[in-house]
């Protein structure tokens, strides 16, 4: 993985992290398997492999991303694909190569959970926010 600068969030978990019930290196683990979801959100992320790629259970995985993160792996991932959406919907992409973009293969499940999220239809957003970068 390159050095990226860490985010003021990854910094307070550091700082938190002295006092964390999270060994160092299962911290770094699912450090890692964030990273690996941002990176790769387009593509099919199973949790099976998450989970293994940290040397965990499925279940102490999801457990253990949710305490250090607040969320579950699953609802991370439905953000940041739904946060990519949005930009490359503002920017004027076509709903449905949007859908497969960020990692959806059903143009119905995509403009579902889309409007459960934002509260709009993904052509609605899109007429909304055309040229507006968020």
């Amino acid at each position: 993985m390159p050095n990226t600068p860490k985010t003021f969030y990854e910094l307070e978990l550091d700082r938190l992290n002295a006092d964390s019930p999270f060994r160092p290196q299962q911290y770094v683990q699912i450090r890692q398997s964030k990273a690996f979801m941002e990176k790769y959100h387009a593509d099919r992320v199973e949790l099976n492999d998450l989970a293994a790629a940290a040397f965990m259970s499925r279940f102490h995985y999801v457990r253990t991303f949710q305490r250090m993160y607040g969320v579950t792996p699953r609802q991370y991932l439905r953000d940041l694909r739904i946060a990519k959406a949005k930009r490359l919907l503002s920017e004027g992409m076509a709903v449905t190569q949007v859908c497969l973009e960020v990692g959806y293969e059903s143009l119905p499940t995509f403009s579902s959970v889309f409007k459960k999220c934002t509260g709009s239809t993904p052509k609605a957003y899109q007429l909304i926010h055309k040229g507006n970068r968020e």
